[in-house]
Parts: C-alpha cells; structure tokens; sequence
C-alpha cells in the first residue's frame, strides 16, 4: 500500500506540474500580448531608395500628405520669426527713480565741492536727461530677437494700449549714457562725470519684455500651423510596381500609413487586433515549448527552468512594448542581445538562438522597418552566442560587446550604402542607439547571477570561479591529501581534452573533476595516492571494511560538497564518477582468500547512481583510467592502448554509460584522446 501511495503522489505531482507549467505559459502569453500597443499593422515594408516590388499602390481613400519633419521646422521657423514680441510700458518707474534722483542729489552735493552757484543748472539738467529718457523708453534687448539685427520690432502696452515700436526709437542703459555724455559735453563749466554718476544709478527699464503673452503669441501662430500639404485622391496611385521610392513618393507612403492606422483606430475591430495578437504570440511561446520538449527535455520537465526562460522572453518583449508606447526616440537603444547572451551562459547555444530567433520574430510585428530590424537584431544575436561559446573569463563579456558592436557598425554600413548610394549622406549620429544597447547588453552580467541565485542555475561564470585552484576545498584537498589532488588534476586535463572533442561543456566536466574525489579528505591515507611512507592502513582491515572506506568516499563528498555550497551540478559528478561498479581490487581479494564464504556483491558495490550525461561519463572514463594507468610498470604504448581500451570495455559491459548520451564513435574518439595523453605519464599505483 505504501508504494501505492508513494506512485500515487508521484502521479498527483506530475498532473499538477503540468498543470503549474501550462499556467506558466498562459501567463507570459497574456502579459505579452497585454503590453504590446493595440493597433493594426500597417502590411507595407518601404524605404526611401528602394525599388517597390509589390503591385501598384492604389489609394482606397482621400487622405493629406503630411509634411516631411523639415518642412514643420521651416515653417515653425518662420511663424516664429513673424511673432513681434511684447513689451509693458511702466510709467510709475520713471517718477520713481526721478524722486530717487532728487534724494541723491541733495545728498551727493554738499560733499562734491561744487560751485554753489550752479548748483540749480546741475539738478535741473540731470532731471531733464532723466525725464527725456523715461519719456522715450529704457528698454535691454532680448538677444533671441537681435540675433540677425540689431534692432527689431515690438509690441508696447501702454495701460492696454497696443503700439508699433522698433527698438532703435527706445534707450537701452548704454545708449542712454552716451545720449547723456553727449548732452552733457554741450554745457559749460558742469562736471559732466557727477551728473553721469547720479543719472547711471537711476536707470531702470521702464519698457520690460513681457514674456507670457509674447509665448501666447508664439503658441497661437504654431498651432495655427498645417501639417499637411495637399491631398491624395481616392483612386490615385500612390506608386507603381517597379519604381524607385523618391522622397515625394516616400513622404505619401508615410502619409497613407498614418491614415490606414489613424482610420483602423476608429473603424477597426479591438477585440479582432487583440486575437491576432493573441495567435502570434501563441505560436511563438507554442514553438519555444514544443522546442524544449523535442530537444531539451530535461528543460522542459523542470518548472523552474521553464518559468527562468518565459520570465526573460516576456520581459524582453513587454520591454519593447513599453518603449513604443513611451515613443521612444529609436528603438534600437533597446539590449536585444541581452536575452541570447543570458540564455547562452545559462543553458545552451541552440536554446539561445532559437528564444533569440522568437523573439525577433514577434517584436518585427511593432517596429518600423521590420526587415532590417530582423537583420540588425538576428545577425547581431548570432555574434553574440557565438562570441560568448567557450566562456571562460569574465573578459570575454568585453570582447563580445567589441564584437557586437563591430557587427551592428557593419550592418549599419551595409545598409546605409544600399539606402543612400553614398558615404558622405550617412547620418553617423544614427549609430550611437546600437552603441547604447551594446552598453546595455553588459548588465547580462549582474542578471546572470541574479538569475542563479533566484532559479538555482549554474552558469559557466561559476564554473569559472569554481575551477579556481585557490578556493577553499580545493585548497584544503592539496594541503591535506596531495596525491588526491594531482590525481584530480589530472582527470580534470583528460576529460576536459576528450569532451572539448566530442561535444560538450568543457568547464562543467573540469569543475566536476576536480571536486569527484574530495570525500577521500576524510580519510587521505586510506588511499593510496597520498601513502608515501610505505604504510598502508588497509593490512589491519578486512577486506569488507576496507571496501567500505573507499565506498564512502562518495557520500563524504557529497556531504562535503553540499556543506561548501557547490551547485547540485557539480555534486552529480561525485555521485557518479563510480557509477554502481565493484571495488574490484578488495572484491576479488575476498574471493581469492576466501572462497568458501557467501560475498554479499552489495557490500563491494557503489551505491550510484551511473552517469547520466556526456560529461558525467567522460569523468568515469577519465577517472578509471588515470586511476588505473599508475599501476602500469613498464608503461609503453601498448601497454597503455591495452589498458585503455581495456577499462572503456569493462565500462560498457557494466552498462555504466548507457544513460549518459555517448556514442560509439564518442568512445573511439575519447580513447585515442586518452592513449596520446597518458603517453607521458609513468606512476605506479596499485589498482583499486
């Protein structure tokens, strides 16, 4: 009843899992499509220089040609230029620094040593070049409007009062000195520099730039402004099959898709544009699900990875829709290349390109000029997978982006040339969003450890970190079991070598060796790659418990493994680099010096489980015959080819690699791989 009950629940976690799993893709499907900006699809792709190659264009409708942006400018320009801007007339200012005058006079005479005599001609002339000022106007020119000119026309309010003025009639603070030093020149016997001093403390503009209403004004003659230019008629064609898209004919391309998607907006059916939605992004999801399932069923059965990718796909694409909708400039500033860049590190290169692919495939639906989106974006996410394949240090994210970045410049060459006919029309300010993203792309590097930590996924930037010699297990291996570690060291070059050959993940097969053995820390001296005085502790031990200590070496190390944080990956290695096989040198010994006790074969076997992937079996591999080619006594070529072929043989017998995806001509090419390897290696070793 118990195995019932335990391949019940098994049943009930499977139902629900898929259950959890089709929730998942729902979701992302309806977050996707919730995102995306809710209009028709303009069906035409078109550009300027381009021959069009579709059936005439005939317009189904009357419609304004819009007017290119550099007409708007123009015309903008000129509506501003025509705008006369406001000044206020302040008549209280005048009287008030006239009093002003009067206070300062009184003051500043009787310590200025003056003839008394003149003391009334002094005052009323200062008063007089005062009130000749004030009653003219004491204006500063506002340099937007004296840029061309130096003088220009106003408009003055005068309590209401609308006149015509140029500035050239009114005083600016300079011009109202130099009137006053001229004035003053023409009497006699006065201190010109006094009067001057007491008038220049008095000027304030009584004439002031109004710069609200003058903005009103400028704000009626822009809205005033149309942005159109004529009309094409129903009926009329727009261009023929066969000619080349000149600026005329692009402009009413431009002006016809504004109609279709202004008129699909009004007339067209939501709910219809939100199915077809809806379909697309259905089929690309679909595609990605049925991908995992054909090819990487592993992925596809784990929740936690299926939800890992849909986060990054729905994120990317809800990305792209919340910068059409927030009318981003350009948006190739968007990372594109961060999605196969991340989907690369943490699983694989064919993933990557086919998400990437996927992706693409829905955001061309949404962006201008689909076609050379699609080619900018999918060639630039193939450099990308391809510049990152054989990760190995953190530098490489920097020579990707270089790379990246050269391909983007390359396509953007390519295509200028096609679209302009010439070098010296390309806009090169049109390059700096591919720059932005590429810039962008590098907070790959931050999310990928985000993601690792959050879904438990195990990139090659960690199994970078963990084949560093100096971390702290490895370290502890070398102090305490010497022999261990170089043993290790070993496997990790002949299995690295041999799945490099094959096909695999290099990193992955190196960090897993050189953690397989660090149970034997436990007990160093009850193996014998670390006995260096000739004493072996396994004489005072039966061959049963002897069996047994080797045996534990596995679990210890899966505790050891676990206790340091090493990804669940790595520990897989330790659990299998033995597979369920024998301890054949204590196992026969037993037979041999015991023939007629009953041997329980379980008490000489290893738990398991057998390897289950290419790497796990390449380790198996390696590990037996490094082990095994120290008991060599007079290593040469043939002893080594027999020895070679002869462990990869008993492996197979054992069924040892059936789970772990090698074939046949694998295993011819990772025992060549072997035999040329170990020709340079001459130890001795007691087989077990």
């Amino acid at each position: 009843m118990a195995k019932l009950s335990a391949s019940r629940q098994k049943a009930i976690f499977r139902k629900y899992s898929l259950y959890l799993k089709y929730a998942m893709v729902l979701a992302s499907i309806c977050v996707i499509v919730f995102t995306l900006p809710k209009q028709a699809k303009f069906r035409y792709e078109y550009d300027r220089g381009r021959i069009w190659t579709q059936k005439d264009l005939v317009s189904p409708y009357n419609f304004a040609i819009l007017k290119t942006p550099q007409e708007i400018e123009s015309d903008q320009q000129d509506a501003l230029r025509s705008v006369t801007p406001i000044y206020q007339y302040d008549d209280n200012i005048g009287q008030q620094q006239i009093d002003g005058y009067k206070n300062d006079f009184a003051i500043k005479w009787h310590n200025a040593g003056l003839d008394e005599k003149l003391k009334n001609t002094y005052f009323n002339e200062g008063q007089r070049l005062l009130e000749d000022i004030y009653k003219k106007g004491l204006m500063t020119l506002n340099q937007k409007y004296a840029q061309n000119q130096p003088n220009y026309q106003i408009t003055v309010l005068d309590k209401n009062v609308a006149s015509d003025r140029n500035t050239a009639d009114l005083f600016t603070k300079e011009s109202a000195l130099k009137y006053c030093s001229d004035e003053l020149s023409k009497l006699k016997n006065i201190d010109k520099a006094f009067l001057l001093d007491l008038i220049q403390n008095r000027l304030q503009n009584n004439v002031k730039y109004d710069d609200r209403l003058t903005g009103l004004e400028e704000k009626e003659k822009l809205d005033g402004l149309s942005l159109t230019r004529g009309m094409v008629q129903k009926g009329e064609v727009i261009v023929r099959q066969g000619s080349v898209i000149n600026d005329k004919v692009y402009q009413e391309l431009e002006s016809y898709k504004k109609a279709f998607e202004d008129n699909a907006r009004i007339n067209g059916d939501p709910k219809l544009v939100l199915l077809g939605q809806f379909l697309l992004v259905s089929i690309v999801i679909v595609l990605l699900m049925v991908f995992l399932y054909m090819f990487r069923r592993d992925i596809y059965s784990d929740n936690r990875l299926v939800g890992l990718i849909l986060l990054v796909v729905t994120a990317m694409l809800a990305s792209l829709s919340m910068a059409i909708r927030l009318q981003l400039p350009n948006l190739y500033y968007i990372p594109y290349c961060i999605v196969p860049i991340i989907i690369r590190i943490l699983f694989d290169t064919r993933l990557a390109l086919n998400i990437h692919v996927l992706v693409i495939l829905v955001a061309g639906f949404f962006v201008p000029n689909s076609f050379e989106f699609a080619y900018f974006e999918i060639t630039a996410g193939m450099v990308s997978i391809y510049s990152v394949k054989n990760l190995m240090r953190r530098s490489q994210f920097l020579t990707s982006a270089f790379v990246i970045t050269s391909s983007y410049f390359a396509a953007f060459i390519g295509i200028s040339f096609i679209r302009e006919g010439s070098l010296a029309n390309i806009d090169w300010m049109d390059f700096v969003p591919f720059i932005v993203s590429v810039l962008l792309t590098l907070l790959a590097y931050p999310l990928i450890y985000a993601f690792e930590k959050v879904f438990g996924i195990t990139s090659d930037i960690t199994l970078i970190e963990l084949t560093n010699t100096n971390s702290p297990l490895l370290r502890e291996l070398a102090f305490a079991a010497p022999g261990t570690f170089q043993h290790s060291l070993q496997v990790a070059n002949l299995a690295e070598n041999a799945i490099f050959r094959i096909g695999g993940n290099a990193l992955l097969v190196r960090a897993g060796a050189l953690y397989h053995d660090v149970g034997k820390l436990e007990n160093p001296m009850y193996f014998i790659e670390n006995q260096s005085s000739g004493y072996n502790p396994h004489d005072k031990l039966s061959y049963e418990e002897s069996a047994q200590i080797i045996i534990r070496h596995v679990s210890t190390g899966v505790e050891m493994a676990r206790k340091a944080n090493l990804p669940e990956i790595i520990i897989d290695f330790i659990r299998t680099h033995h597979g369920n096989t024998r301890v054949d040198y204590f196992y026969q010994s037993f037979l041999k010096n015991f023939p007629e006790k009953f041997v329980n074969e379980n008490t000489f076997r290893y738990p398991g489980p057998i390897p289950f992937s290419k790497e796990q079996g390449v380790l198996m591999l390696a590990d037996s015959v490094e082990a095994a080619s120290r008991s060599l006594r007079e290593p040469d070529e043939k002893s080594i080819n027999d020895l070679v072929d002869r462990i990869v043989k008993y492996k197979l017998n054992q069924d040892q690699l059936k789970e772990s995806d090698i074939t046949l001509k694998d295993i011819e090419t990772i025992k060549d791989i072997f035999k040329r390897m170990l020709m340079s290696i001459y130890h001795v070793r007691v087989e077990y």
